[in-house]
């Protein structure tokens, strides 16, 4: 059967139709439609498009009690209306695509598929916060981790690029684009991630400030003046390699005016390429040794040159990139120097395919 696979972000409305051998035989990238409008852009899809058996829908945030892919129902809907604190930006427009579709009286099996259900099963040690012991059982906190469809995806198909069992193997994925993530994967399972609580923690992100000092905000907001919806909305958007280069937040961009000699815009990149560089060591601690860095996402499969700078820094782990591999057009494709110790893969960000094989697995 086809399957539609919805992906409703904050910025976009991304649908696709797979059918049974993971081709993609209906597509449409779409801005948020306005209130209201939600249901007519999915009727005119489906309208337009060949006939569907079942859909998937990529939700940013599980919590504690999603974690993997669920057959939605009246319940379980309702348990996502109060998950949608936990991801205000991401969790509304997934669910308001479920009610769109129920309302058009499609009649059909609808799977929720999570972003963090791949980082559910992190040791301890790594999910957990050193925070008051009331906080964390109060409030569920620990580190959710995010990119989870992304990274299972870029773990799996680098398993097959490198022609290696998963169990055993060792791997960084690294899902660079807007938002950017890494992902410590050993035997196929996450063991660790940049990401935490919510998806501000980790790397440098296009307009997210990545991790900070928590000192740093108690100062804002007692001594700045600053308040908390100034404070959230500076980490949102006015942050990472916008705050820095003070120009864009487009990677291509900011590099184009490091070129022409901008010092703002030169430094913006060098703390985006360093806190790579630094994260993937700290997870390939995690993962208790390297096989393989893994590229993925917008940046990491469209950048040769961030592919290579962040390279170069990762020597020392055994990383070596060819210069010719690195800079061909394909994706899905081996990147390292014959010399190299540890691979180096890029893969294209596939969570369309991922969300359709677990449709499958469970209709």
């Amino acid at each position: 059967m086809n399957i539609l696979v919805v992906n409703a972000g904050s910025s976009s409305l991304k649908l696709r139709i797979i059918a049974p051998d993971d081709q993609v035989v209906g597509g449409q990238d779409l801005p948020p439609p306005p209130p209201g409008r939600l249901r007519d852009a999915l009727g005119a899809f489906l309208a337009a498009g060949p006939e569907i058996g079942a859909v998937g829908h990529r939700i940013v945030h599980g919590g504690e009690r999603f974690v993997e892919p669920i057959l939605l129902d009246a319940s379980s809907e309702g348990a996502l209306h109060d998950l949608a604190e936990l991801a205000p930006l991401h969790n509304p427009p997934s669910i308001a695509a479920v009610e769109a579709l129920t309302r058009l009286g499609v009649d059909l099996p609808q799977v929720a598929c999570f972003d963090t259900a791949f980082h559910a099963h992190l040791p301890p040690r790594a999910a957990t916060y050193a925070l008051p012991d009331e906080w964390r059982r109060r409030f569920g906190i620990r580190r959710f981790g995010f990119h989870g469809l992304s990274h299972a995806w870029a773990a799996r198909r680098a398993a097959e690029l490198l022609d290696r069992p998963t169990g055993g193997l060792r791997l960084v994925t690294a899902h660079l684009g807007a938002g950017a993530s890494l992902a410590a994967v050993r035997s196929g399972r996450s063991v660790d991630t940049t990401m935490g609580f919510t998806p501000l923690e980790g790397l440098v992100m296009a307009t997210r400030s990545g991790t900070i000092d928590p000192g740093l905000l108690l100062f804002l907001l007692r001594h700045a003046g600053a308040t908390l919806d100034e404070v959230e909305d500076a980490l949102e958007h006015r942050s990472g390699l916008l705050g820095l280069s003070g120009l864009s937040a487009d990677l291509e961009e900011v590099l184009a005016a490091a070129d022409r000699g901008e010092e703002a815009a030169a430094l913006a990149y060098d703390v985006f390429v360093y806190r790579i560089q630094t994260s993937t060591a700290a997870m390939a601690a995690a993962a208790a040794g390297l096989d393989a860095v893994v590229y993925t996402g917008g940046a990491g499969t469209a950048s040769a040159r961030l592919r290579a700078d962040v390279s170069a820094g990762l020597a020392f782990l055994g990383v070596e990139l060819d210069d010719q591999l690195n800079a061909a057009g394909a994706t899905d494709r081996m990147l390292s120097a014959p010399s190299a110790r540890v691979a180096s893969v890029v893969v294209e960000a596939r969570e369309d395919l991922e969300i359709a094989g677990h449709v499958r697995q469970l209709v």
